[in-house]
């Protein structure tokens, strides 16, 4: 592991995974690495469950991390790979907080309403692969570094300043960039010791984006669930008109 991304979700983190890949720090372990496969999911649901990990085998041959759930452990993982540089991404906080609400934080935070409830089930239901990934996520980022509150404004925000003051604090001046994606390529390859491409900074991931995959996602889980429903209501007319009495 040669750069350590600390940064929370939504501060550009798909941005930097492409970005740290094309300057050759690849692959770089990002949340969409971990729900993948069923394999990727493991250590992090065998954590969350209070289990021993081992992050070199976790990551492997990864050169990079960012975004979650790597970010939930940043200073386990700091400590794993102590030569590692950290790469902490930040944003201003309200649009931060306005973006994580509409897409994220629907994912993490517990349910508040029965349509929330509902959706999940039915996704759930669909995707039964992502069930236990989705509750070690949530015990490892709404419950162990939100308090268990991911909707009000103040708590998360207060968390979100919170944590990139520590990291701060944390990490030796000389092994830390502090970072927005809005800096493009200068700061973050003159960190790295790398070369500029010669090419524009990878821009990806926005909220419009991410929001549409999200309804993609339950819509077809609708779909799915009403042609299951149908079927079985299909299937439970036929056993009766043939085992109902006959007159």
């Amino acid at each position: 592991m040669r750069v350590i991304g600390v940064g929370f979700g939504r501060t550009g983190t798909s941005s930097i995974k492409l970005a740290l890949e094309q300057l050759g720090f690849a692959p770089c372990h990002h949340m969409s690495e971990a729900t993948r496969d069923p394999e990727h999911m493991a250590p992090w649901i065998h954590f969350a469950n209070g289990d021993p990990v081992d992050w070199s085998e976790v990551f492997g041959d990864y050169e990079a991390t960012v975004d979650w759930p790597g970010a939930a452990v940043w200073r386990e993982l700091i400590d794993a790979f102590p030569d590692a540089k950290v790469l902490l991404t930040v944003r201003d906080p309200d649009k931060w907080f306005a973006s994580g609400s509409s897409t994220i934080f629907r994912n993490l935070r517990h349910s508040t309403s029965v349509w929330e409830s509902l959706a999940r089930l039915v996704v759930q239901l669909n995707f039964p692969r992502f069930r236990p990934f989705g509750i070690a996520m949530r015990r490892l980022i709404t419950d162990r570094q939100f308090g268990g509150d991911l909707v009000t404004r103040d708590n998360v925000v207060r968390v979100f300043e919170a944590h990139n003051a520590a990291v701060q604090v944390y990490v030796p001046a000389d092994k830390l960039l502090v970072y927005e994606v809005s800096q493009g390529w200068e700061p973050l390859c003159a960190f790295l010791g790398v070369p500029v491409p010669d090419a524009p900074f990878p821009r990806v991931n926005d909220a419009e984006s991410m929001q549409r995959r999200q309804k993609e996602r339950l819509q077809k889980s609708i779909v799915r669930t009403a042609a299951a429903v149908g079927g079985l209501v299909v299937a439970g007319a036929l056993v009766w008109r043939w085992v109902r009495p006959r007159s």
